[in-house]
């Protein structure tokens, strides 16, 4: 049985699209722009640098060890001490300098090669419903502009080195089926990030606090796992331990929305999910997310979505 985070991420079609290993040399700086529906990581496998963050205004310090996750694809720069975010050039400029085309190491850089600066990048996508803003679902997109955890494998466990080490050598290898290997690879790391920053959230952060609460999440966890039982925000209550009212309450308080708009939306997540990536057709997605009317699936999923369900279909 999927766990919440773990069916989240399948239903938005996470995919490790793009990854690389670097080695960069003082002097450098590397203008990385930003992307819609994009997440991306840098895991700090040797040296040190530090990494401005544009949205958030701030410059960061990694050291060996350390990862950084940008969840929603914003701008951001990497650089050596010596360089500046105004200083720094253009991705694309330097992968055309480099004559990076996507295998080995982008290598890049002055001629300090004592202080040399090893990363494992990764890029993912997310699919997004057309018209909607987001990667589809609030946990993922009330993310803070970026999570930095120090001492990365040290803090997840020895699977996570070995898994840190194992991707390296898929990316540095010629062997068949490593470009899969260490996409997949890449994306347990992406989810093993997430899940580091849910636990550490502090009970008074509302923007994620509610996915971090045990009632809360007794509860999503429960729909998550049977989205099209016929659900009610008092079976929901029961699931939580606690009233309805008293339900209603702190779920609006804590996830920003009432139980049963939450519902839906991620419902029809699946629907898009399903039609998309599994050829649903529209009676199959009304009865996975629970409805035992086509018609009124489909009038709920062009008013949440914006398309009737075969036209949806249709665009992918």
């Amino acid at each position: 049985m999927l766990d919440l985070l773990s069916d989240i991420l399948t239903r938005l079609s996470l995919r490790g699209t793009f990854y690389f290993r670097t080695s960069f040399t003082p002097p450098f700086g590397i203008q990385v722009p930003a992307f819609q529906n994009v997440a991306r990581f840098h895991f700090v496998q040797r040296g040190e640098l530090k990494v401005h963050v544009s949205n958030a205004g701030e410059t960061l310090r990694l050291k060996q060890g350390d990862l950084i996750l940008i969840p929603h694809g914003s701008a951001h720069a990497l650089l050596c001490n010596e360089v500046t975010p105004l200083d720094a050039l253009p991705l694309e400029q330097v992968l055309e300098d480099a004559g990076y085309k996507g295998d080995g190491v982008l290598i890049h850089g002055g001629g300090d090669e004592d202080r040399d600066t090893q990363l494992i990048c990764g890029h993912f996508s997310f699919t997004s419903p057309p018209g909607r803003q987001g990667t589809g679902h609030m946990l993922i997109d009330r993310l803070p502009p970026y999570i930095l955890i120090e001492n990365y494998g040290e803090d997840a466990g020895i699977w996570i080195e070995a898994t840190l080490r194992m991707i390296g050598s898929e990316i540095n290898g010629a062997r068949i089926g490593g470009d899969l290997i260490a996409m997949k690879m890449s994306e347990v790391l992406f989810a093993q990030a997430i899940r580091a920053h849910l636990e550490r959230q502090c009970p008074s952060d509302t923007a994620l606090a509610g996915f971090a609460d045990p009632r809360v999440s007794r509860a999503l966890t429960a729909f998550h796992q049977s989205p099209a039982q016929e659900w009610s925000v008092e079976l929901l209550a029961r699931e939580a331990g606690m009233s309805r009212t008293a339900f209603a309450q702190l779920f609006a308080e804590k996830i920003g929305t009432t139980p049963m708009q939450y519902l839906t939306d991620w419902r029809m997540q699946i629907a898009c999910h399903g039609l998309t990536e599994n050829r649903w057709n529209v009676a199959d997605a009304a009865a996975e997310v629970g409805y035992a009317s086509e018609a009124a699936f489909s009038r709920v999923f062009k008013k949440q979505i914006g398309l009737s369900p075969a036209a949806y279909r249709s665009m992918y």
